[in-house]
């Protein structure tokens, strides 16, 4: 197995060991059912991206190339319209998530443009690389007044730059305030690993190391046998590798989701189902 596949298991068993139930839960199955969950508070991990150390399990397929998409629909579309992320990108999963005018509500993309956090984040990295004020902040009190709409879970991110030799890294920390193990894990880690390349490739340098910080992970009450089937699995020994196949100095907004190669994944089979929580 991967170093991220046993890094899963153990997640996996601690939740099951030694989480507590949660109270009160706000989400519902699509049958109008009450979501619980187990959960544990405190999850952290660190990935070095630079010697190939990936946050993705191969102990079921994860579908990066539409997370992708999702991420360049919220970072470079600067959008939170649904009609944008199902016709220009294929992406339909998020309509159940839909406020009344068709959008996701002041959200996510939204908050991006309106506060031009991604043009702020590059002015800063060019003026200073090595200044220590480099965060993306989804969660704008405001803008969680305004409509009504999913709460951000991944909602802050962090970059700083390191120089080893002649080279420059850029080290990436995300902050997540509630992740769904067995479903988002790890399509959330590697989105956020494919921004911070995206940024890397902007400026000539390379992808560093990856931090990864959860305050509530979970996983919800109809999950549970999915849970033991993957502890039970054994991925491969072989590391899956996301590649960023544009040159160095690429613009951050010219970059397309076919750029990204995912080399050297062959998850086991076959996919789970796991009935969402919303």
């Amino acid at each position: 197995m991967t170093r991220a596949d046993e890094l899963f298991k153990q997640n996996i068993q601690n939740i099951l060991d030694n989480g507590v139930m949660s109270e009160n839960a706000r989400p519902r199955y699509k049958n109008g059912e009450t979501a619980n969950s187990k959960y544990v508070t405190g999850s952290f991990a660190e990935y070095d991206l630079a010697n190939g150390d990936f946050p993705i399990t191969t102990l079921r397929p994860i579908a990066i190339k539409s997370a992708i998409k999702e991420l360049l629909w919220i970072y470079q579309d600067q959008s939170n319209d649904l009609d944008v992320l199902e016709n220009k990108y294929g992406v339909k999963y998020w309509r159940d998530w839909a406020i009344d005018d068709g959008t996701i509500g002041q959200r996510y993309g939204a908050t991006v443009r309106k506060h031009n956090i991604i043009g702020n984040l590059l002015e800063g990295l060019a003026k200073n690389p090595w200044n220590r004020r480099n965060i993306i902040n989804l969660w704008q009190y405001d803008d969680l007044a305004e409509t009504a709409g999913l709460m951000p879970c991944a909602f802050q991110s962090m970059y700083d730059v390191r120089r080893v030799g002649d080279e420059i890294y850029l080290d990436a920390t995300l902050i997540q305030r509630s992740n769904d193990m067995l479903v988002a894990h790890h399509i959330n880690a590697m989105q956020y690993v494919a921004l911070q390349m995206m940024l890397a490739k902007h400026f000539g340098w390379k992808v560093g190391k990856f931090f990864y910080f959860i305050n509530n992970l979970h996983i919800y009450d109809n999950q549970f046998e999915q849970a033991n089937e993957l502890l039970s699995r054994e991925g491969t020994d072989e590391k899956p590798i996301l590649k960023l196949d544009v040159p160095d100095g690429t613009n951050f907004f010219d970059i397309k989701p076919e750029d990204f190669v995912m080399e050297n994944y062959h998850p086991v089979k076959p996919q789970l189902k796991f009935d969402l929580a919303i």
